[in-house]
C-alpha cells in the first residue's frame, strides 16, 4: 500500500532544497502532499511543488480543495509521516506552544503520524536558548529531529544551521515508512477499554478508559503482520476489518473471552481496564429513589483475569497494564509479581496531560526480572510500536 508523506516547507532560503527531497520521495514510491507557508512562498512557488509532487499544494487553511472536505484534517489523517523541511525558528516556536495560525501548524497539530523536523536557520538563531528550549519541548513530545549541518550559511556566516543533506532527509523518511513485519505468523490477543458492571437495568459502574491505547496496539500489531484478536469493552472506536473484534460488557465477559481466544494465541496484551468490583446483586428492575437519604450498594471482587490466564501461559507472552495514581512503580511491581506475567506497562493516570482519553501516553515498562524502561511522552500509536518492540 502506498505511503503518504505530508511535507511542510517554511520561510527559509533552504526551501528550494525541498524540491530534491520531494523528488527522492516520489522515486521511492511515496505519495507526497505539500503544505507551503506564506514565508515559504517567498522562496519557491506552489507551481514548482505541484509539478514535482503531482498533487495540489496547500497554502491557506481556509482554502478547501474539495468541497465538503476539511483539508487540514483530511491531510492529517492521510499522513503516514509528517516532514517539515526546512523548518524555521518561527514554526518551531509555534509547534512547541500549540499555536495553529496557518495551514501547516494547524495540520501538524491534528496529525497522529510521526513528525520529522529538519531545521534550517542562521547559527545564532539556532543556538539561541529559546530555540533550543523549543526543540527540547518537541523532542519530549516525540518529534524526531534531523539535525542541521555546519558550514557556510546563506548569510555568509559559518556555523551550524544549514539544512541536512537532502539524501539523508529522504532516507530517514523512507526508512521510517518501512513497517516491520516481525509479527507474521503470530496471533496476538489485545484487550481494550472499560468494563460495565450493571447495578440495575439503567445504572452501572464503569471507569474512564477510552480504549485508545489498546486499539493503537491492535492496529500496530496488525501492521506488523500479526493475526490480531481485539477484545473490547464499550468504546466509540472503529476497528480495521482485518482485525477480529470481540465486544464484551462486563469483567466476567472479558475473562471468558480472554480464556477462549488466548488458548491458540502467542501473546496477550491486557490494555483493558476491567472493574475490580461488581455489584453483588443485580436488580431486575430500576431501583427507586424512595424516601431514604442513602442507598447501600454492596460490591464483590471480580475475578483476577491476568492471574487466572497466566497460570497456564507456558511459553506464551503476557503483558499487563497498571493504571496508577500514586506509589507508581512499587504498586505496578507488586501487581507484576502477583499476576505472574512477563512485564507490566505502568501508566501514570494522575498526569492530566496523558490521562484518560488523551492521544498521548508515557509508559514505564517493568519486567519480571526487575528491569524497567521509560518510553517518554509519545503519541499512543508510537507507544504501541514501542511496546511491541519489547514483547517477544
Amino acid at each position: 500500500m502506498t505511503k503518504t508523506v505530508v511535507v511542510g516547507i517554511t520561510g527559509s532560503i533552504s526551501a528550494y532544497k525541498a524540491c530534491d527531497i520531494i523528488s527522492r520521495l516520489k522515486k521511492s514510491g511515496v505519495d507526497v502532499r505539500v503544505i507551503l507557508t506564506k514565508g515559504g512562498e517567498a522562496f519557491i512557488t506552489p507551481l514548482t511543488l505541484e509539478t514535482l509532487s503531482g498533487n495540489p499544494v496547500y497554502t491557506d487553511v481556509l482554502e478547501e480543495k474539495v468541497s465538503g472536505v476539511v483539508a487540514h484534517i483530511e491531510l492529517a489523517k492521510k499522513a503516514d509521516a509528517f516532514l517539515i523541511a526546512p523548518c524555521s525558528a518561527d514554526v518551531l516556536g509555534k509547534m512547541a506552544h500549540g499555536i495553529a495560525d496557518d495551514m501547516l501548524t494547524t495540520t501538524v497539530l491534528a496529525a497522529k503520524a510521526p513528525v520529522f523536523i529538519a531545521p534550517a536557520m542562521n547559527s545564532a538563531m539556532y543556538l539561541n536558548p529559546v530555540v533550543q528550549e523549543n526543540i527540547e519541548i518537541l523532542k519530549k513530545r516525540g518529534c524526531a529531529f534531523i539535525e542541521p549541518e555546519s558550514g557556510i550559511l546563506a548569510c555568509g556566516d559559518t556555523g551550524v544551521g544549514r539544512l541536512a543533506d537532502t539524501a539523508v532527509i529522504a532516507q530517514r523518511i523512507t526508512e521510517a515508512l518501512k513497517i516491520k513485519r516481525d509479527l507474521e505468523g503470530k496471533h496476538i490477543v489485545v484487550t481494550a477499554g472499560p468494563t460495565v458492571e450493571m447495578i440495575d437495568p439503567v445504572r452501572y459502574i464503569t471507569n474512564r478508559s477510552s480504549g485508545k491505547m489498546g486499539f493503537a496496539i491492535a492496529n500496530a500489531a496488525k501492521e506488523r503482520g500479526a493475526r490480531v484478536t481485539l477484545i473490547t469493552g464499550p468504546v466509540n472506536l472503529k476497528t480495521d476489518e482485518s482485525i477480529t473484534r470481540v465486544d464484551i460488557t462486563s469483567s466476567a465477559d472479558l475473562l471468558e473471552a480472554v480464556k477462549t481466544h488466548f488458548e491458540n494465541a502467542d501473546a496477550l496484551i491486557m490494555a483493558a481496564a476491567p472493574a475490580d468490583f461488581t455489584p453483588s446483586v443485580v436488580h431486575d428492575s430500576k431501583i427507586k429513589k424512595g424516601d431514604s437519604e442513602f442507598l447501600e450498594l454492596k460490591l464483590k471482587k471480580t475475578a483476577d483475569i491476568l492471574k487466572t490466564v497466566a497460570q497456564n501461559k507456558g511459553e506464551r507472552k503476557i503483558m499487563g497494564f497498571a493504571a496508577e495514581t500514586d506509589n507508581h512503580e512499587s504498586n505496578a511491581s507488586a501487581k507484576l509479581a502477583k499476576k505472574g506475567i512477563d512485564c507490566i506497562a505502568l501508566n501514570d493516570v494522575s498526569n492530566k496531560e496523558i490521562a484518560f482519553g488523551s492521544d498521548d501516553n508515557a509508559i514505564t515498562l517493568i519486567y519480571a526480572d526487575g528491569r524497567s524502561e521509560f518510553s517518554g511522552v509519545k503519541n499512543k500509536n508510537l507507544i504501541a510500536h514501542w511496546l511491541l518492540d519489547r514483547l517477544f
